[in-house]
């Protein structure tokens, strides 16, 4: 839905990878892109009864490494760790 706006054409990218100590997930689409900066803030009281929008607070909060980064053939790109053992 947000990524690659249901386009069948484009593709999502989709990797695990486990370590003994975590396990990381990187997710790709083909899509537009977004401002990472305007993100609006979901516990904003304008937007606390909003049906969407939380997306990326949830993954920030629940994991404990999260990066997105465009890319450069056009996309984006979200990393997210999560440790498995305390540090």
């Amino acid at each position: 839905m947000h990524g690659n706006r249901y386009n069948a054409n484009k593709k999502v990218r989709f990797s695990i990878a486990t370590e003994p100590e975590r396990f990381t997930l990187q997710i790709a689409d083909e899509g537009e892109g977004f401002d990472f900066e305007s993100i609006p803030d979901p516990l904003a009281p304008e937007n606390l009864l909003k049906t969407s929008g939380r997306g990326i607070f949830l993954m920030r909060s629940f994991m404990d490494e999260f990066q997105m980064r465009h890319l450069e053939s056009g996309g984006t790109e979200v990393t997210l760790i999560k440790n498995l053992v305390s540090k």
